[in-house]
């Protein structure tokens, strides 16, 4: 028997999770400043989340997506994007859509159910929320393709969990993406829990990461709850898509702290002794570890800092609550550049009704 192929899958991994460094930093986490910005980013993200979850339990918001406990992964992809990149992501990524100017009102007016909240502000460019799990991978090799073929310096990063690399649209996403060589970076968060369903009962691979290689894609393990190995990863996978180098996938490790949404009650299906384990490796604690151990924070910086993250999400949600509804007429105006006859009359009829 001859071996024709052999594959390896590499974990990274700077920061332990009582914030020790494990070898030495990247060059741009070796400016206590650099991670001290992220980190604020990723205190604002835990600030957002539980506004958000306490609206819904209010009745002021609809069903929402927790983002606790990945607070990671968002920034390091947040921070390593460059604004003319392309962000395609799933219902999880609230983070990271801050970090690329997605507002904090924009984001509270999308989970409120207001189309508003996706004609953003900011990135232009950026991709809508997408529900379906794992269609946005097509869409994303879309993206790329046209990158491509307009010879742009710029990168598609697409952004999905677990649960969606068992989609037939993930598959061939990335067979498209080996074979064309695109300008494409897949982010795999593996938070192990697809609603219910374990991350050992999902796939039988012993990385998620592995699923690229069959793409012929380079593919890669980081510690999705270190923030310094996620960017580090991101900056290389970015740096090679943008050069012609091709497409990559990055499997994110880190654990969902929270209910798959606020529709879920997750203590029906984990234990509360894993999830205890999880919170001690959780993301925020080790890099704040990290900068006090530097002396590049403090309880003063701490404090600080909550009371202007608490004060700037209150406002936000202050002013989603306090903007005017806009009518049931406008599920109509996002549809077609010109409505179809049938669709018009339907908005007619709505609106007829509406001046009774």
């Amino acid at each position: 028997m001859t071996i024709v192929a052999k594959f390896e899958i590499h974990y990274s991994q700077f920061l332990d999770p009582s914030g020790r460094a494990t070898r030495p930093l990247p060059e741009f986490a070796r400016d206590p400043a650099a991670l001290a910005a992220l980190y604020r980013w990723m205190v604002l993200m835990r600030t957002y989340d539980a506004k958000a979850i306490a609206l819904q339990r209010t009745g002021q918001l609809g069903t929402y997506a927790s983002l606790l406990g990945k607070e990671a992964v968002d920034a390091g992809i947040g921070g390593a994007m460059a604004r003319e990149d392309v962000f395609l992501m799933t219902y999880r990524e609230n983070g990271a859509q801050l970090m690329r100017g997605v507002t904090l009102e924009e984001l509270f007016l999308y989970w409120g159910g207001d189309e508003r909240g996706s004609d953003f502000a900011g990135p232009r460019g950026d991709f809508p929320v997408c529900i379906t799990i794992a269609a946005h991978a097509a869409h994303a090799v879309g993206v790329a393709y046209a990158i491509k073929l307009r010879r742009e310096p710029r990168a598609a990063v697409c952004a999905l969990g677990d649960g969606a690399t068992s989609k037939g649209d993930f598959y061939e996403a990335l067979n498209a993406a080996g074979t064309w060589r695109l300008p494409l970076v897949f982010v795999v968060t593996n938070n192990q829990w697809a609603i219910s369903v374990p991350r050992r009962l999902q796939s039988a691979a012993a990385t998620l990461a592995q699923k690229g290689i069959a793409g012929g894609i380079g593919s890669e393990q980081v510690d999705g709850n270190d923030v310094v190995a996620v960017r580090e990863a991101m900056d290389r996978a970015l740096a090679k898509a943008r050069a012609g180098g091709g497409a990559s996938l990055i499997e994110a490790l880190t654990y969902r702290l929270g209910d798959h949404t606020t529709a879920d009650d997750a203590s029906r299906y984990r234990v509360p002794d894993e999830v205890a384990e999880a919170w001690k490796l959780e993301p925020l604690h080790r890099l704040r570890a990290w900068l006090v151990s530097c002396g590049a924070w403090d309880r003063e910086r701490e404090d600080a800092l909550l009371k202007e993250c608490n004060d700037r999400v209150q406002a936000a949600a202050q002013a989603y609550l306090d903007m005017p509804p806009i009518g049931p007429e406008a599920m109509f105006d996002r549809l077609y550049a010109k409505l179809p006859a049938a669709i018009r009359k339907q908005r007619d009829a709505l609106l007829a009704r509406g001046n009774r």
